[in-house]
This record gives structure tokens, C-alpha cells and sequence, in this order.
């Protein structure tokens, strides 16, 4: 009595195939589409969170009083309505892109080592240089303390030039106090440069 080993047949591309006429790979592509459309019920819950959104912000502009003017002869109403009716309408057509099988591409171009250990220096300098800013921008004002919050987040990041990033800082800070101020009509605290700015 002799035993037979029956080789696997090769398709015209050279593939293997089964008994049943069906290539190992579209075997495993076939394993994976549960998978694949198990992760795509996060895609709906997206969907749903966005349709969700535009509804409620719909039924809110209902609540608004239809107010106009002559300078506003439309009133406020419109412009959330339609903002509402757009987020369903984006939400319908995900959820019809995500039901034809489309789901996100990875982005490619992120350099991220999530193996990489927090950097606790750099965090504690960035918070330290904020809170200094928060705590002296009405006793010193904007243009000392945000000299010190721009330093300071230079420094915390590795530079070390204290002086060319001092005047650097000094000129950021002092830009954007008659940016706010000029440009936008907005005080920032001068503190004890006042009458002096």
C-alpha cells in the first residue's frame, strides 16, 4: 500500500491553489475582512458624532430670535442652521464612504518614536516659563513678561544663546503689544512700563 502526497496545484501565475479552486491569499484576504470591518465601526461612531453635532446645533439656531436689521438683513439664525445641515451632510457622506469601504490612509510622514521617554526637563521648563508669564504679566506687564515666556520657552527647547534670543524675545514681545494694540484695538497690561509705551 503506497501513500500519495498530492502536490498543490499552481495557478497560470504560479499561486497555489486549493482544492476548493482558491488561492492562499485571497483565503487571507477573506480573514481579514471581518477584521477590517470591525475597525470600521469607530469610522461610525465618527459618522454618528458629527450628525449628532449638526442636529443639536440646528435645533439650538431654532431658538434663536430671527432679529434683523439693515446692516443684517438675513439675521443671526441662518449661519448656524446651515452650519448644522452641513455637518449631517458630511456625516451622511462618511458614512456612505465608510459602508463602500473607504476608511483613512496612515499618514506616512509622521517621524513619532512612541518608544521614546518623556523629555520631563523640557515639559517642566515650558510650564515654568507659562506660569511666570501668568504670574507677571499685570505687576511687570506684556512686554517684560512675555520677554521672559519667549526666553524662557527658547531655553527650555535647547537654546543655548541668551543674549541673541533675549533681543529676540524683547522684539516679539514688543511687536506684539502694538500688534494687539494698534491692529486690533486690544490693551495688553504694561505694567511698569506704563507711560513709557
Amino acid at each position: 500500500m503506497s501513500l500519495r502526497i498530492r502536490a498543490p496545484r499552481r495557478g497560470r501565475d504560479g499561486a497555489a491553489t486549493r482544492a476548493d479552486g482558491t488561492d492562499g491569499e485571497s483565503a487571507g484576504g477573506d480573514m481579514a475582512a471581518p477584521r477590517s470591518r470591525g475597525r470600521d465601526r469607530a469610522q461610525y461612531g465618527v459618522c454618528a458624532f458629527l450628525a449628532l453635532t449638526g442636529a443639536l446645533v440646528i435645533a439650538d439656531a431654532r431658538g434663536i430670535a430671527h432679529v434683523t436689521s439693515g446692516s443684517d438683513p438675513i439675521g443671526p439664525r441662518p449661519v448656524p442652521v446651515f452650519l448644522g445641515v452641513l455637518l449631517v451632510a458630511v456625516a451622511v457622506i462618511y458614512a456612505v464612504d465608510v459602508a463602500r469601504g473607504g476608511r483613512g490612509e496612515p499618514e506616512g510622514g509622521e517621524d513619532v518614536d512612541l518608544t521614546t521617554r518623556i523629555d520631563w526637563r523640557t515639559v517642566l521648563l515650558l510650564i515654568g516659563a507659562f506660569a511666570a508669564n501668568a504670574a507677571l504679566i499685570e505687576l511687570l506687564g506684556w512686554v517684560i513678561s512675555g520677554a521672559i515666556l519667549f526666553w524662557g520657552s527658547a531655553f527650555a527647547l535647547g537654546s543655548r544663546r541668551p543674549v541673541r534670543d533675549l533681543a529676540i524675545a524683547a522684539a516679539l514681545s514688543l511687536a506684539t503689544f502694538y500688534g494687539f494694540a494698534i491692529g486690533l484695538g486690544v490693551n495688553l497690561p504694561a505694567g511698569v512700563l506704563r507711560g513709557i509705551l
